[in-house]
């Protein structure tokens, strides 16, 4: 049986069958996840934060609970994405900088918010809205039409959400 999960700052929903981790959910939506251990809880590249529903995740075993000891931005809600499973519906995910903007898609879902962070090119690190700005239509317009950044060449290649 499958169960919801909720995305964040991206505002997209998506099923995950029960006992499949979080990193299943990110892969499965295209986000740039590095996962450089090969998803065995050591490398901390798929670190995400749970804001809402951490009791509906498995819980945490020795080598996630080591791994997040090192993380200096590790608060109390800090999971990674490849050691928690889902287990019950209602689990938001708030995706790190960086981790989410891989389709204009995911741009569009978030104007007429301000940006709670930096939000980063997945690829070059570039700042595209700084943090507490509001995302506006015309922002999309002006950063396509960018010549040093060339939105829509690289969203023309990514997967559609």
């Amino acid at each position: 049986m499958s169960k919801t999960v909720r995305l964040e700052p991206i505002a997209q929903q998506t099923s995950v069958e029960t006992n499949a981790n979080l990193l299943s959910v990110l892969i499965n939506k295209d986000l740039d996840v590095l996962r450089e251990c090969g998803g065995r809880g050591m490398c901390a590249t798929c670190h995400v934060y749970v804001q809402d529903g951490m009791e509906s995740l498995s819980p945490i075993n020795r080598r996630e609970q080591r791994t997040l000891e090192v993380i200096t931005s590790c608060k109390s809600n800090s999971r990674l994405a490849c050691q928690a499973r889902v287990l019950q519906n209602g689990v938001v995910v708030e995706l790190p900088p960086g981790m989410y903007i891989n389709s204009l898609k995911d741009i569009e879902g978030l104007i007429g918010r301000r940006a709670e962070q930096d939000l980063l090119h997945p690829l070059t690190g570039q700042i595209l809205v700084e943090s507490g700005k509001l995302i506006t239509r015309s922002m999309l317009k002006k950063l396509e039409d960018t010549t040093s950044f060339n939105v829509s060449s690289y969203f023309s290649n990514s997967s559609s959400l």
